[in-house]
């Protein structure tokens, strides 16, 4: 895939951003600053937001412009996601961020080195393009989205390589999840340090 030439310390490429509550993971339910980065060269074939597959397809967006959007909404709370947001130097979308208050927070397969400081690394692997050694040092949160039965042994061998403090989750695929939501929960109660995340902005009707 062709990148245009963008300077991240200036612009970046937006698929969509909103003020909404975080449906996913360890923080559901707290009210979040979404910034979709467009751009991602992972491929799931099961991903709901492929339209933000192509960069090039998606408008540039200031760093100032973003900033200003973020404080409107009055939130503390903002998480960068994709597409794959750590294809990006996100140094100073970070940085102006956190001098501004806000939590950051990314979502992230771990595919790339990520640059910049974040308050929350969500690792979310996966299977079509390998996580770098740093993505299992860096982890708050390894989220697996389960949508083969192999999917489970595949996290159980990845959570053996994150941190110790990391927590961890299942998440059913959303289109998948009556067949495999039981078979999630018959595991998580088997196995104790694992938890369940749900797609509850979809219950909500919410972005």
């Amino acid at each position: 895939m062709h990148v245009r030439d963008i300077d991240p310390t200036l612009e970046l490429p937006v698929m969509e951003y909103f003020h909404t509550i975080q449906g996913e993971g360890f923080y559901s339910g707290r009210p979040a600053f979404f910034i979709r980065l467009a751009g991602c060269d992972v491929g799931c074939v099961w991903c709901d937001v492929k339209e933000s597959w192509n960069p090039n397809e998606h408008p540039l967006k200031s760093l100032d412009f973003l900033e200003k959007e973020v404080l409107a909404s009055g939130t503390n709370f903002v998480v960068i996601t994709g597409g794959e947001p750590a294809m990006y130097d996100l140094k100073n979308l970070i940085s102006r961020l956190k001098n501004q208050g806000m939590e950051v927070a990314i979502e992230t397969s771990g595919a790339y080195n990520l640059q910049g400081n974040v308050d929350w690394y969500c690792f979310s692997p996966k299977k079509f393009k390998a996580p770098v050694a740093e993505a299992f040092l860096k982890a708050n949160e390894l989220k697996i989205i389960i949508s083969h039965p192999s999917d489970f042994e595949w996290a159980r061998e990845l959570s053996e390589k994150v941190n110790a403090s990391c927590k961890l989750y299942f998440q059913p695929e959303w289109s998948k999840q009556e067949r495999f939501l039981p078979m999630i929960i018959d595991f998580v109660k088997k196995n104790p340090s694992w938890n369940i995340s749900l797609q509850t902005h979809k219950f909500m009707n919410i972005p």
